[in-house]
């Protein structure tokens, strides 16, 4: 049980299920209730997979390529930099489609929340993953890990939910420039979590 908390908390810390609310309501603004609950299930299902397949065979995986947890960190830490990078410049409120129009098609859905999906399977979180599967398993199999993952990502459909369940109306009476700062104060933070992530990486690795 102890050992299942631990794993809790730190996948709570790296999945971050407000950060991921904050980010949700802005990728999605001006869609309707239903599909932001289609998208809230969707993305959740998405990190689902990637975390499930990190805890039961990403150790393996790294290991054939010859790759170490802390190159892997600096790598991963440098792609999630470039996606902060790119929530800070943003696009351009003359390029982007109008809200309203945005189709519902789940391919697209799944675009538009990528920023929130690497956000939340990001090489942080795929790190703390494996690393908790590799520490923790029995008979093979990373229970922990998977108890971890659970737990968390309930949590954070939850919090999906939630933003999912207010009005279209809030989000269009909602000022452009406020929502734009939000987005792009979310894109300051991603860029410091992966700068982290790669710091990190490289001392362990340095130390190593």
């Amino acid at each position: 049980m102890e050992y299942h908390l631990q794993a809790i908390a730190t996948l709570f810390a790296l999945v971050n299920p407000t950060v991921c609310a904050m980010m949700f309501s802005g990728l999605t603004a001006g869609r309707t209730r239903p599909q932001r609950v289609s998208d809230a299930t969707r993305a959740i299902a998405t990190i689902a997979v990637v975390l499930v397949i990190a805890a039961l065979v990403g150790a393996r995986i790294l290991k054939i390529f010859g790759i170490s947890l802390d190159v892997f960190s600096v790598a991963g830490g440098i792609v999630l930099s470039f996606i902060g990078f790119t929530m800070l410049a943003g696009s351009g409120s003359a390029n982007k489609p109008d809200p309203a129009s945005r189709s519902a098609d789940p391919s697209a859905s799944g675009a538009t929340l990528a920023p929130m999906i690497l956000f939340a399977a990001s090489p942080g979180t795929i790190t703390g993953v494996i690393t908790a599967a590799a520490t923790h398993s029995r008979d093979g199999v990373p229970l922990t890990a998977l108890v971890g993952i659970g737990v968390v990502l309930t949590i954070t459909w939850a919090f999906l939910l939630l933003v999912a369940s207010r009005s279209k109306a809030s989000d269009q009476t909602a000022p452009g420039l406020a929502h734009d700062m939000v987005s792009r104060y979310m894109g300051l933070i991603v860029i410091a979590m992966g700068i982290q992530y790669a710091l990190t990486g490289y001392k362990a690795f340095m130390a190593g």
